[in-house]
């Protein structure tokens, strides 16, 4: 007797056919986070430093491809080296790809320019600390916004002139007294008007002065979180500082329309990592490192602020230390001068 064909066995009810049952479902909590972050959008905060002439304006509007320096924003009458520092900030918001973000660029104009530059570092740091503050009031207030705005300075640029010796002493001073409370990023300006062995002279040269007199740039070697990131960083810092070149100006080059500078022997482009190393500034600010920079300056620089002001809170009822110079604006927020370790 023949054996009769077998009905195919049918799977319990609700089963689906390729269900995997040990599947809990953590990882959605990516396209979560991913899906309030686009809505909320992202705040980024830049401070641009160096004395003028140095394409601070031009390199800015080249990294975000769009008009966000100061100079492009204000009038040509009102565009004019100031007798002291003035400190210009300017707001935009930029969307690519869904993805918003409101970026905030801080102009420095008058660092520098003067005939005597002695201490023409504090307004600036009088700044960075009087965002810091801003920031630790509406953290204590008792009924807190939802979201902070967050006005602090994420990362400074500084910018060298490309003279191919060594740090002037206003490069020195600056970097090693806000480099404890800000994210520094050096860049040689205009490195163009360096042959490529001068340029590698020159950045040997400002690596080792930055080691003399113990200045600690962005990328930190204390602040790597575990052997990759170590690896990643340490090609940054041996690249440091970025040797850039800025134009917001297009050139035909073989066929295509690029950004550069046109001289008598050619075109250099910008986003030619052989001409200088603007892609790489590019890729550390916006590609790669940009939510670190945040992080530090959150969890690092802000905490050393926020920690020292609530120890001398803590110990004078009226929130000021004895001797502490500070200036009360019309706004109520106190000026404090340095917060250095």
């Amino acid at each position: 007797m023949s054996d009769l064909p077998k009905a195919p066995a049918t799977a319990p009810r609700g089963d689906k056919p390729g269900t995997d049952f040990s599947y809990v479902g953590i990882d959605a909590i990516l396209e979560q986070m991913r899906r309030k972050a686009m809505k909320q959008g992202f705040e980024f905060n830049i401070m641009v430093v160096g004395q003028s002439g140095l394409g601070k304006s031009t390199l800015m509007n080249t990294l975000f491809k769009s008009k966000v320096s100061r100079r492009s924003a204000l009038p040509v009458e009102e565009d004019r080296i100031p007798k002291t520092i003035e400190i210009k900030s300017i707001s935009h918001d930029i969307e690519e790809k869904g993805v918003r973000m409101k970026l905030t660029v801080i102009d420095t104009p008058g660092f520098g320019d003067q005939i005597n530059n002695e201490n023409c570092w504090q307004p600036i740091m009088t700044f960075i600390n009087n965002q810091y503050e801003q920031y630790l009031q509406e953290e204590l207030n008792i009924n807190r916004k939802k979201r902070i705005p967050d006005s602090r300075v994420h990362c400074c640029i500084y910018f060298i002139p490309p003279t191919g010796h060594c740090l002037r002493p206003i490069d020195v001073e600056f970097m090693r007294h806000l480099s404890k409370v800000v994210n520094i990023v050096p860049v040689i300006a205009k490195a163009d008007t360096l042959t490529l062995e001068e340029r590698d002279f020159f950045k040997q040269k400002i690596r080792e002065d930055l080691r003399t007199n113990g200045i600690d740039v962005y990328p930190q070697k204390e602040f790597d979180e575990d052997a990759e990131d170590r690896l990643i960083n340490e090609k940054i810092r041996e690249m440091i500082p970025f040797a850039v070149v800025g134009s917001d100006l297009e050139y035909q080059v073989n066929g295509k329309r690029l950004l550069g500078r046109k001289t008598k022997w050619g075109t250099i482009e910008v986003e030619n990592t052989t001409h200088c190393e603007f892609a790489c500034l590019r890729d550390l600010l916006i590609r790669t490192h940009m939510q670190n920079i945040k992080d530090i300056t959150s969890s690092i620089h802000y905490e050393v602020y926020r920690v020292r002001r609530l120890n001398e809170s803590n110990a004078h009822p009226n929130g000021q230390a004895e001797g502490e110079q500070s200036i009360l604006q019309s706004n109520g927020v106190p000026e404090v001068l340095s917060h250095e370790i």
